[in-house]
């Protein structure tokens, strides 16, 4: 049986796998937007699903994680405009998901800018869900916490807050 710290790095591992799958099917189509990065993320979960690589109900989970850093993802593309690919740091880029969201942000262009358009709803991040790289800021005393890399969000150093808004 696994310890629960083996489980946070498998959660991990599998958020990544799911991130580079989803990158090389969603690059591969021809389509772009919206409902062409739906049926990319869900074709990648089952594919993964049925390799084996995690259960249907871990791809559940990890497919909601990844949809909400999309979301995230485009809405910052959104408020950023043609900006957001210089705001990206670029010593993160090569962090796991993040080098793949990038990727498929510069690669899509327009089509985010309209995808983020719809998503502008408030997202918010809670500890122990999983997240690519970026900045968390506590949404109860705006402390800012930065994440390197793919992993399990914490509470918040500060005042152990669970929830935390993100920028890339």
């Amino acid at each position: 049986m696994r310890t629960v710290e083996e489980n946070k790095n498998a959660m991990i591992r599998e958020y990544d796998l799911l991130a580079n799958k989803f990158h090389q099917l969603y690059i591969a189509g021809n389509e772009r937007g919206h409902a062409a990065m739906k049926t990319a993320l869900e074709a990648s979960r089952k594919q993964l699903v049925a390799a084996g690589e995690f259960s249907v109900e871990q791809s559940h989970d990890l497919h909601d994680f990844m949809s909400r850093d999309l979301s995230q993802t485009l809405s910052e593309a959104h408020s950023l405009g043609d900006t957001a690919k210089n705001t990206f740091n670029p010593s993160r880029l090569k962090a796991g998901a993040l080098s793949s969201l990038a990727s498929i942000l510069e690669a899509t262009g327009s089509a985010f800018l309209l995808l983020g358009e719809k998503t502008k709803e408030n997202l918010t991040f809670k500890t122990g869900q999983v997240t690519s790289a970026g900045t968390l800021t506590c949404q109860n005393c705006q402390q800012s916490m930065h994440m390197m890399a793919t992993g399990h969000i914490p509470p918040c150093p500060k005042c152990r807050a669970t929830e935390f808004s993100k920028s890339y």
